[in-house]
C-alpha cells in the first residue's frame, strides 16, 4: 500500500476554464504594465576615438562584434554636444578602424565615445525634397525645417527599377528635345545619356542649366536634380534664388557639398544627388541630373586618399581614380519602359589640359561634350557654345535620322570654313572673296546668328520673350539658310530669334 499513489480528485471542467481565464487576465494585465509604444532599440556598437588628424578619425571599438563595415556611419558628439558623422574607410587590424568625417572635426576629444549605427549613410528621399536643399548626409541647409521623407541609403543599388543584366534587346535611343537650337541640332540629348559642359566663370553655364531645367519641366513634365559638388557658397545661393525667382524651385531637388566642407562631404554628395534621381526615375519620370562640378568630386577623393596615406599615382591622383569615377557613372542608367536619367556634368579642365588623368577618366564615360567660349560671350552670342570644339556621340544617322545628320554636318562644314575665312576678311574685306566663298561666309554668319536664342530665364535681362523651338522648326530654318533662301536677308535679322523668319 505504501507504493500505491493516492488518486488525485478530478477537477471539474468549469473550474479549469475559470483558472485559464484567470491566467489570461493576469497575462493581459502584465502586458498593460509594459508600454506598447516603446520601440526596440537599434543595435549600436560602442567605441572610442584614438586619434584625430584633420578629417581623418581613428576609432577603436570594444569588441569584434561592434566593428563597422566599410561605408557604415558612425556617430560621435564633440565637446559642444554637436553631432559629427563619420564614415568607415579602412580596417586597420584588430578593433581599430579609420574613418573619414563628413562634418567639421573641431572640438572632438580623445576617448570620446563613438557609436556604430551598423548602416550606411541614409538621407530623406521623397516628394518632400522638391524645392529643398540638403547636404551630403541629408541635413537641410535652407532653414526650412526637417525634410519629411523616408530615409534611403545613398550607396545602395536601387532594385526597384527592375534592371536586368541579361536583357539582350537594346532599347532604341529616344531624343530628349530641349527646345534649345544648338543642343537639338548639333548636340542632341538622348534619354539616359551623359553630356559634359565645359566652361569657365561668366560663360553662361548657369543660364544654360536654368533654361534646360525650365524646358524639361515645362515641355516634358519632367523633374530635375541638381548636385552641387564643391560649389562656392555664392554660386549655390545665386542658383537657389534664380530658381525661386523663375518659378522652377518646386520642380527641382538640390543637394550641395559646399567648398567649405570636408573632402568626404564633397565626394559623397554625388551619391546623394544620384539617389534622388533614382527615386524620380522609379516613378517613371524623365530626370535631368545636373552635376556641377564633377572634377571637384575627383579632387575630394584625391584629398581623402592622401589623408588615408595611400600611395598616389604617377600624376598625383588617387590610385582608385578609375574605380571611383566608374562607380558614379555606372549608376546613371536608364531602363526600357521606365523613367530615364539624363546627366549634364560640368567638368573643370585644369590648365586647359584635356590629357589630365581626371578629365580623361570622366570623359571616357560621356556621350558628348559642350564647350562654352569666352570669345562668343564677349560678342554677345548666347548660348556661347563653340560648335567646333564641342562634340557629340549621339549625332548619328541611326539616332537622329539621315536628314538631321546631313544638315548638322553641313552646318559644321560652314562653321569650319567661316573660321578660315574670318582672318582673310578682316584684312581684305568680304567683297574680295570669290563668289563661292562669299556665299559660304554669309550663310555661316546667318547660321551663327540663327543659333543664338532668347531664353525664358533671362527675359529680365534681355527684355525678349524666351523661345522654345521644336526640332522640326530648327531643321527647316537651317535647311532654308543652307539652300540660299535667305541670301538677301541681313545676318543681323537672325540674331536672338526663335524660328526662322518668314520669306518675303
Amino acid at each position: 500500500m505504501d507504493n500505491e499513489q493516492t488518486p488525485q480528485p478530478e477537477i471539474p471542467a468549469k473550474v479549469v476554464g475559470a483558472q485559464e481565464e484567470k491566467k489570461e487576465g493576469e497575462a493581459k494585465e502584465q502586458e498593460k504594465e509594459v508600454p506598447a509604444a516603446t520601440p526596440k532599440e537599434p543595435r549600436r556598437g560602442r567605441g572610442r576615438i584614438v586619434s584625430v588628424q584633420g578629417p581623418v578619425v581613428d576609432v577603436r571599438f570594444d569588441s569584434y562584434d561592434e566593428i563597422p563595415a566599410l561605408f557604415d556611419m558612425i556617430e560621435v558628439y564633440n565637446f559642444n554636444k554637436r553631432r559629427v558623422v563619420l564614415q568607415t574607410a579602412e580596417h586597420l587590424g584588430g578593433t581599430l578602424v579609420r574613418t573619414v568625417a563628413l562634418m567639421e572635426t573641431l572640438d572632438l576629444q580623445l576617448n570620446a565615445p563613438c557609436y556604430n549605427t551598423f548602416r550606411p549613410i541614409a538621407v530623406p528621399v521623397g516628394d518632400a525634397n522638391f524645392g529643398r536643399i540638403m547636404d551630403a548626409i541629408g541635413n537641410p541647409i535652407d532653414r526650412k525645417g526637417p525634410i519629411d521623407a523616408p530615409l534611403t541609403p545613398i550607396r545602395s543599388v536601387t532594385k526597384i527599377l527592375g534592371f536586368d543584366l541579361k536583357q539582350k534587346d537594346a532599347a532604341k535611343p529616344e531624343i530628349l528635345e530641349t527646345g534649345i537650337k544648338y543642343f537639338d541640332l548639333l548636340f542632341p540629348l538622348v534619354k539616359g545619356s551623359k553630356t559634359g559642359i565645359i566652361g569657365g566663370a561668366g560663360c553662361g553655364k548657369t543660364v544654360v542649366i536654368l533654361e534646360l531645367i525650365n524646358n524639361i519641366v515645362k515641355g516634358h513634365g519632367g523633374a530635375c536634380v541638381f548636385a552641387g559638388i564643391g560649389e562656392r557658397i555664392r554660386e549655390g545661393n545665386e542658383l537657389y534664388h534664380e530658381l525661386s525667382d523663375s518659378g522652377l524651385l518646386n520642380n527641382v531637388m538640390l543637394s550641395f557639398g559646399q567648398m567649405d566642407q570636408p573632402p568626404g562631404a564633397r565626394a559623397e554628395v554625388v551619391n546623394t544627388g544620384i539617389v534622388l534621381a533614382e527615386y524620380l526615375q522609379a516613378k517613371n519620370k524623365d530626370v535631368l541630373l545636373f552635376m556641377d562640378n564633377l572634377y571637384r568630386f575627383v579632387q575630394g577623393g584625391q584629398e581623402i586618399s592622401t589623408l588615408l596615406g595611400r600611395v598616389p599615382a604617377e600624376t598625383g591622383y588617387q590610385p582608385t581614380l578609375a574605380s571611383e569615377v566608374s562607380a558614379v557613372q555606372e549608376r546613371i542608367c536608364s531602363v526600357p519602359g521606365r523613367g530615364s536619367v539624363t546627366a549634364m556634368q560640368a567638368v573643370y579642365v585644369p590648365a586647359d589640359d584635356m590629357t589630365d588623368p581626371a578629365v580623361v577618366a570622366i570623359f571616357s564615360y560621356l556621350d558628348g561634350s559642350v564647350v562654352l567660349s569666352r570669345d562668343l560671350v564677349q560678342r554677345g552670342m548666347y548660348p556661347a557654345i563653340d560648335p567646333l570644339q564641342s562634340s557629340c556621340g549621339n549625332l548619328d544617322p541611326g539616332v537622329v535620322g539621315k536628314r538631321h545628320f546631313n544638315l548638322s554636318q553641313d552646318v559644321i562644314q560652314h562653321f569650319n570654313k567661316y573660321n578660315g575665312l574670318k582672318r582673310i576678311v578682316a584684312v581684305i574685306g568680304v567683297e574680295e572673296l570669290n563668289k563661292e566663298d562669299r556665299l559660304i561666309y554669309g550663310r555661316a554668319q546667318r547660321l551663327l546668328n540663327f543659333m543664338t536664342q532668347p531664353f525664358s530665364v533671362s527675359e529680365v535681362f534681355t527684355g525678349k520673350k524666351g523661345e522654345y523651338v521644336v526640332i522640326p522648326d530648327t531643321l527647316d530654318g537651317v535647311e532654308a539658310i543652307l539652300n540660299g533662301n535667305y541670301d538677301k536677308t541681313k545676318p543681323a535679322d537672325f540674331y536672338m530669334i526663335g524660328k526662322a523668319p518668314r520669306l518675303p
